[in-house]
């Protein structure tokens, strides 16, 4: 073996080395974030148990559908079956031709006694389509609280009960949800719900023990009408694809708190390919190294697998196999303990416990979409085409009449 090939596996080694000591240490963090999370849970939960019912305010509920999904007609139920002495239903929708809608009028004929009204926002003027149809419905509500969640979520009958206290505190302007994957009958589907109930739960524990919380997760945002007023409306975050992220953001800027709920939800997933599944996870990617550069950069050395990997083979070349074996084993191990600590300790996704030794490979297939982020700033976003300018901003190329995926 020539000395510039040495010097090269040398280095590799080198950067091995690095990334495990980096991916440790933010294990570290998340083992800190983890204990922190279940204190401040027992004394929210605590907390809720001393509300009077009759204090609880009236909840406008809005609920965005943009065609059928597995389990919609479940997902939909269930904020219909909320033990709440007080709430309506606000549903946006395109157009009447969305798929959606057949589903949602037989639920609001079947719960007549829950008030409901469907908002058809027409053709989106604004890049977020979202965000223009929560515009639209916002305008349709006729309380001071809104809680604001995504038609892929399900939810237990104690949903509200257990989100809605928080904001009646003035410093509050907005409260989030972290949540647990629920995957399809498909391997990768599988693989993208242990990401969510293990990676993203992650970094938003450590996050917010870190610096507090200062943005939004878009499953679930409840949010206070005057925090909204004060930062000029929900149209403000109409240029961006991380409309959560920023919604969060804003409202803390303003000097509101953002609180990290105690309750976990379940978010849905559709059955994925590999080429879908890679497609969700790079639109997401980018969208952070958009809207979050230094941050993004930064999050390459979280993960484990990948330097485990190289140190491996690294080692190996050079003649420490043993060091190779050690370095790959600590990264596995380093990811198992993570999918047993959060995934289970925190969110209780049963997948997380008996699948824990595949936690290791979705930590690699996140590796990937994170190099693969700086590939491009173009992303398709249920069927129509965006790309990313400057600050996590999007431009439609490309938008359909009616979304029917």
């Amino acid at each position: 073996m020539s000395n510039a090939i040495i010097l090269l596996w040398r280095a590799l080694l080198g950067v091995a080395v690095v990334g495990s000591i980096s991916a440790t240490i933010f294990l570290f963090f998340v083992l800190a974030a983890t204990l922190r999370f279940r204190r401040v849970s027992r004394s929210a939960r605590q907390e809720i148990e001393t509300v009077p019912t009759g204090t609880l305010p009236f909840i406008s509920l809005l609920k965005p559908v943009h065609g059928m999904e597995p389990r919609l007609r479940q997902n939909l139920e269930s904020f219909f079956q909320q033990d709440y002495p007080n709430f309506e239903i606000v549903f946006g929708a395109r157009s009447p031709d969305n798929s959606a809608v057949a589903v949602v009028e037989e639920l609001r004929k079947r719960y007549a006694q829950v008030k409901s009204t469907m908002v058809f926002s027409g053709h989106p003027s604004w890049p977020n389509a979202k965000v223009f149809s929560l515009d639209k419905m916002i305008s349709a509500c006729s309380s001071e609280f809104f809680v604001i969640s995504d038609s892929d979520v399900e939810v237990g009958t104690d949903f509200l009960r257990n989100i809605v206290p928080a904001l009646l505190k003035l410093e509050v302007g907005l409260l989030t949800c972290i949540y647990r994957g629920v995957p399809a009958q498909s391997f990768w589907s599988s693989l993208e719900a242990l990401g969510l109930s293990v990676e993203m739960s992650s970094g938003v524990l450590v996050a917010d023990m870190l610096e507090g919380m200062r943005f939004a997760l878009g499953a679930v945002i409840a949010v206070r009408k005057d925090a909204l007023a004060k930062i000029g409306g929900i149209g403000t975050v109409a240029e961006y694809y991380s409309d959560d992220f920023e919604l969060g953001n804003r409202v803390w800027k303003a000097g509101y708190r953002v609180l990290l709920s105690h309750h976990v939800v379940d978010h849905v997933l559709i059955p994925s390919s590999f080429a879908r599944t890679f497609g969700h996870q790079l639109r997401w990617m980018k969208s952070t190294r958009y809207s979050r550069p230094l941050g993004h950069l930064g999050s390459g050395l979280t993960f484990a697998m990948p330097f485990g990997l190289l140190g491996f083979f690294a080692a190996t070349a050079l003649g420490h196999e043993s060091l190779g074996f050690v370095l790959l084993v600590s990264a596995f191990l380093n990811r198992v303990v993570q999918s047993l600590t959060v995934g289970w300790g925190v969110v209780r996704d049963p997948r997380a416990l008996w699948l824990c030794w595949l936690y290791p490979v979705r930590d690699l297939f996140g590796f990937v979409t994170w190099v693969a982020s700086y590939t491009s700033g173009t992303f398709l976003w249920r069927g129509e085409r965006y790309s990313f300018t400057t600050g996590g901003r999007i431009i439609p190329q490309e938008r359909a009449t009616e979304i029917s995926d």
